[in-house]
């Protein structure tokens, strides 16, 4: 078993920080908060110092990147949320599937008693504002972009672009403030921190990613084996991930001179292939129970 210790980096730095503080001085503009997760791992890339920070405002999660998780779980996972009282929905937030329900469900579920106690105070026309928090690189631009319909928020493939606050207009009725991203500062729980690592939330440059790379094939050869058949055409019953990085490597024909397999190079395949979802729909973790 390859170790890896990403709880051990400091990883933290300064924006984030400032994030944390934004968001608390910012709490009072807004009505309620809607978290994104990633699909793949609704716990892990839960920011629990976020959780903390805006309990004292409506709540509600949005599991991105749902096109590329394993459905079944995903709909556990909505199913868990919504049995705590927290509404919950799926999306695609590039596609923008299931974004259609995300306003009435603000209306009807997470603000209801807000807008009643404005309807009958006669503050029918005031719009509804929502915070967007997430951890980097879970979608927050890629959400707002589409229901504001524009290229409002900058989109990139990697961890930490949104640096500031933005105020985004939906529509008439709906505001959006989108904040950074920010990671928990301290990762005390390695396999949290592992699949933060997995989905690229945490900057591969910082990390050994050929251990990475060897703990993930050993997760999917015991979880997803099909996935990594149809992907690799491996048919083994080897399961330490050192030997399953080197079979990847010669299928593929990542050869270094003399025969030695590129584990470089057939590490950061493995790694590209789970994030883009070349390896098929999958999810890291799942509820512990549904009740």
């Amino acid at each position: 078993m390859p170790e890896i210790q990403i709880g051990n980096i400091q990883w933290f730095p300064g924006h984030m920080t400032k994030t944390k503080r934004m968001i608390e001085a910012n709490l009072p503009l807004v009505d309620g908060v809607v978290a994104l997760l990633d699909a793949r791992i609704p716990f892990s890339s839960c920011n629990p110092d976020l959780a903390q920070l805006t309990e004292s405002k409506p709540y509600m999660v949005m599991l991105n990147k749902a096109d590329i998780a394993d459905p079944n779980i995903t709909a556990q996972w909505v199913r868990w949320y919504q049995k705590q009282g927290i509404p919950a929905l799926s999306a695609d937030c590039i596609s923008g599937k299931g974004l259609k329900q995300f306003l009435p469900v603000v209306r009807e579920q997470l603000l209801k008693e807000l807008l009643e106690k404005r309807k009958s105070s006669g503050m029918v026309g005031r719009p509804v504002r929502l915070m967007i928090v997430g951890i980097p690189n879970v979608g927050k631009s890629s959400f707002i972009n589409k229901m504001a319909g524009s290229k409002r928020a900058k989109v990139e493939d990697r961890p930490g672009v949104t640096r500031t606050k933005q105020w985004v207009k939906i529509d008439a009725q709906t505001e959006f403030l989108d904040m950074p991203g920010v990671l928990a500062p301290k990762l005390d729980d390695q396999q949290v921190a592992l699949r933060l690592a997995f989905t690229g939330a945490i900057r591969d440059q910082i990390l050994d990613t050929e251990a990475l790379s060897m703990l993930l094939l050993e997760y999917l050869h015991e979880n997803y084996p099909q996935s990594l058949k149809d992907r690799y055409k491996l048919e083994t019953d080897e399961t330490a991930g050192d030997k399953l990085l080197e079979l990847v490597g010669r299928k593929r024909g990542m050869l270094l001179s003399g025969g030695i397999v590129n584990t470089e190079r057939a590490s950061a395949t493995v790694l590209d292939d789970f994030r883009g979802a070349k390896l098929g729909k999958i999810t890291l973790e799942r509820p512990l129970k549904e009740g």
